[in-house]
């Protein structure tokens, strides 16, 4: 048997508890979404990424520079959405990217898919939580002079709402993702009642740039240092396979919520970045810490107005829409990880209600104390799009390894261009990594120590720990048994009974 293909630690028992009993303490509620809030789930992960974030990337590579990078990374989500849609149809369980490369590239990927995952999922929430600190306190809501108490109002009130249910809390994602969705296209029809294409290229042309003019201002390198703000517009919707074993029906659900979900942002993308650019100038609102309302205001002659008050009040709807979806997803992530040996056991238990309760506390309590302390929410972003970018290409190469090793494993769902497809979604995340260290050097470096320190934890305890009977060890362990059942057969060797052969 391959080195890395099976758990080292044969059952999860401790003491007289068996394999079923440990599981039943750690199970999700089952059928509690459809396609359609899945498909909420997706837009939600991502919606605050339309209104503030990616005009960064203006400063970066200009308008043209920030266009072709959005064109490029919505291809990449694109492939990874329905490569994950195939792989998900496969293995329809809340470990998510950690299942799929732990078929795929054993243990040790899927340790490494599945810590990237988390270091996005526990970082992303931690700087919206700032951003929304800093809406509250622009917007003079409740007195708030300070953000700590704002951090910690959110973090408790939302966890408490995942901690009831999870068909209570998709739903309330859903009308909160409904009203910032409403918000952008109200925007988009107001912004293009000032448009004008002449004001897209204004961006001060860096003549030293390789390449550079009033497309490319910062020249052919731009379009590259701008990878990571066309990421916002996509960044958190390859989470909706987190959600599986919580799913009715996963297996029709995940692939059309996943394909539902990434055409939606793709139509936001487009609705948010143009009308924004024309309406008020790619240089005016390329460092506004909201440029959505920048856009409106100085498109009316710097005056706020009826239309950019709505838009500043629903920004702040998009900002908890996309922090609440986060903190499922971490939740689900560290559930799966913890289930399977991978981290620590205990943080893989559900209450009476089905929801991984220390799950969802340890994360917030991480992310929480993050950004009272720092204040930083750019920086944690950033290293939160490290760990996304890095799980894009084990995920994606995940899916050419199975394409490749496993031609006949029954696929209900069948990714259009097959590997084709996760080809070119892995060839541009490649190029994503990389991108992230062109924009922050620092955030990168951060993530790659929390990386290395996860690291050092799986080589020298948890690999050794690690439970056969978590589905997806079961399911790779499947594979195992089978592929050494066909040696045997290939060199002549009986073939062994049935019952040996898999679970």
């Amino acid at each position: 048997m391959a080195e890395g293909t099976k758990p080292s630690h044969p059952s999860p028992e401790t003491g007289q508890e068996s394999a079923e009993q440990y599981l039943q303490r750690r199970s999700l509620r089952r059928g509690s979404a459809g396609w359609l809030l899945l498909t909420g789930l997706g837009v939600a992960y991502v919606v605050s990424g339309d209104y503030a974030g990616w005009n960064f990337g203006l400063a970066e590579g200009g308008f043209g520079g920030l266009a072709i990078a959005t064109v490029l990374m919505g291809t990449m989500y694109t492939c990874l959405v329905f490569s994950l849609a195939e792989l998900s149809s496969i293995l329809p369980t809340a470990g998510g990217g950690y299942g799929f490369a732990r078929r795929a590239l054993g243990t040790w990927g899927g340790f490494l898919t599945g810590t990237a995952i988390l270091i996005e999922y526990i970082l992303a929430p931690a700087a919206i939580a700032v951003f929304i600190g800093g809406y509250v306190e622009s917007l003079g809501l409740f007195g708030v002079e300070a953000g700590w108490p704002v951090y910690l109002v959110c973090f408790a009130l939302f966890i408490g709402i995942h901690m009831w249910g999870v068909g209570e809390a998709l739903r309330f994602s859903f009308v909160v993702t409904g009203i910032a969705v409403a918000a952008l296209l109200v925007f988009c029809i107001g912004a293009f009642t000032h448009f004008d294409a002449g004001s897209l290229n204004d961006v001060a042309v860096d003549g030293s740039a390789f390449g550079s003019n009033s497309w490319l201002p910062l020249g052919l390198l731009g379009i590259w240092a701008a990878f990571p703000f066309g990421m916002w517009f996509f960044l958190g919707v390859e989470g909706v396979p987190l959600a599986a074993e919580e799913t009715r029906d996963p297996v029709r659900s995940m692939p059309k919520a996943l394909a539902w979900s990434i055409g939606i942002l793709v139509l936001l993308a487009l609705l948010t970045l143009l009308p924004a650019a024309g309406a008020a100038g790619s240089d005016a609102i390329k460092d506004a810490d909201n440029p959505l309302v920048a856009a409106l205001e100085s498109a009316s002659g710097g005056d706020p107005t009826t239309l950019s008050r709505i838009v500043n009040y629903a920004g702040l709807a998009g900002l908890v829409a996309s922090f609440f979806s986060l903190i499922f997803a971490g939740s689900r992530q560290l559930f799966a990880l913890s289930r399977a040996g991978y981290l620590p056991r205990f943080l893989s238990l559900t209450s009476r209600r089905k929801a991984p309760y220390l799950g969802l506390l340890v994360p917030g309590v991480i992310g929480f104390s993050l950004a009272a302390y720092t204040g930083d929410g750019a920086r944690m972003l950033n290293i939160a799009v490290f760990g996304a970018a890095i799980s894009y290409v084990l995920m994606t190469l995940s899916h050419i390894v199975l394409r490749r090793r496993e031609p006949e494993l029954p696929r209900p769902y069948r990714t259009p261009g097959g590997l084709v497809t996760s080809s070119v979604g892995f060839v541009l995340a490649c190029a994503a990594v990389v991108a992230t260290f062109l924009v922050d050097p620092k955030a990168a470096g951060i993530a790659f120590v929390l990386y290395a320190v996860a690291v050092g934890y799986f080589a020298f305890y948890s690999r050794h720990h690690l439970v056969a009977a978590a589905p997806e060890e079961e399911f790779a362990a499947l594979a195992a048994a089978e592929a050494e059942l066909e040696r045997d057969t290939g060199r002549g060797e009986p073939e062994a009974p049935a019952a040996k052969a898999g679970p």
